[in-house]
């Protein structure tokens, strides 16, 4: 059985999922708080809830983007704090190789609603051998 934060954490999931199979930077951007701190899949540094839907506005207007979440693990850090890590598989044309990323956020609840604060996305592929 889920509990609350988990519940949160997917509502926010669905939602990002579902602006994002549109590029609907808009709604993408009304998901993060406006002190947001953003690294995507490019190696600039967004801020804001304008620097994110500037981030997406940018992206290749691709004809089948869709986004799965995985191994996704939360914590509720603070009663207004939530800390979320997981797999993000990312396919955006048909038949093309998905991009898988290891995906953090940071979570809180800002003017009574739950906002992205930071989000950073990373390479699946090991940097150092281990």
């Amino acid at each position: 059985m889920q509990n609350a934060t988990d519940d949160i954490v997917s509502g926010i999931m669905k939602r990002w999922a579902a602006a994002f199979s549109k590029l609907d930077a808009e709604a993408l951007a009304a998901l993060y708080s406006r002190s947001a701190f953003f690294f995507g899949s490019n190696p600039n540094f967004y801020r804001g809830d304008d620097g994110v839907k500037a981030y997406f506005k940018g992206l290749p207007r691709w004809r089948s983007p869709s986004v799965q979440f995985t191994d996704v693990r939360t914590a509720q850090a603070a009663p207004d704090l939530i800390n979320v890590a997981g797999t993000a598989t990312f396919t955006v044309e048909k038949g093309a190789e998905p991009l898988v990323v290891k995906i953090t956020w940071v979570i809180f609840r800002e003017d009574g609603d739950w906002k992205i604060v930071s989000h950073h996305v990373s390479s699946k592929t090991p940097l150092i051998a281990q």
